[in-house]
């Protein structure tokens, strides 16, 4: 006599909901509740190299910003190095980075300054181009996407990246390079992420 298999279901999901940045980042909510913000200056008032600020809109499947998303970021710092307990003498005084940041409520536009990270070295002992790391949560999305932001600025170094060089098509790289802009003295680097169509951003299973 063959056994009755019971299938257990789905346990239901829940995303992260319209008021993440509440919990994540309640300086920018109103919330006074840490000395210091996680914030938006990644790098610290000692880090060396080249000032930059990064910017850009989250995209949805229409082409619409999303007003509602957190993105956190982790780089190197200008010689290549991430502040590691690995690694503490490579990294200046104050060197976080790692930081948080949410879209405008009424524009979406997100944006952090920091410095120009230096090239790393990876795992397998393969030169990556510079880059910086984000995660992106927002009500909708069940799991945080990945994603890297290069340089446009880095082509040499872009084109001879191994994660670069994993994705097959050509248009789909383009989605992960900031585009440099000169603005009032600064540099700027503007990064918007889709999330879906024809254009959407490459994302990391890791």
């Amino acid at each position: 006599m063959k056994q009755k298999l019971n299938y257990l279901k789905e346990t239901p999901s829940q995303t992260a909901g319209p008021f993440v940045h509440i919990g994540l980042a309640p300086g920018a909510a109103g919330f006074d509740i840490y000395d210091q913000e996680l914030g938006t200056d990644i790098a610290g008032p000692n880090a060396s190299g080249e000032r930059i600020r990064v910017e850009g809109l989250v995209i949805d499947g229409i082409g619409s910003p999303v007003k509602d998303v957190m993105l956190e970021a982790w780089q190197a710092n200008a010689a290549g190095s991430y502040a590691h307990p690995e690694h503490p003498g490579d990294v200046e005084d104050g060197f976080r980075g790692w930081g948080r940041v949410i879209t405008n409520f009424e524009t979406g536009e997100w944006g952090f300054d920091t410095i120009k990270p230096g090239p790393v070295m990876g795992r397998n002992g393969q030169m990556m181009a510079p880059h910086i790391n984000l995660w992106i949560v927002a009500r909708g999305i069940n799991v945080g996407l990945n994603t890297r932001l290069y340089f446009s600025d880095e082509e040499e170094a872009n084109s001879a990246d191994p994660v670069i060089n994993l994705i097959e098509w050509e248009r789909r790289r383009k989605t992960l390079i900031a585009q440099r802009v000169e603005r009032d003295g600064a540099t700027v680097y503007r990064f918007d992420i889709c999330l879906q169509g024809d254009n959407e951003t490459v994302f990391f299973d890791i």
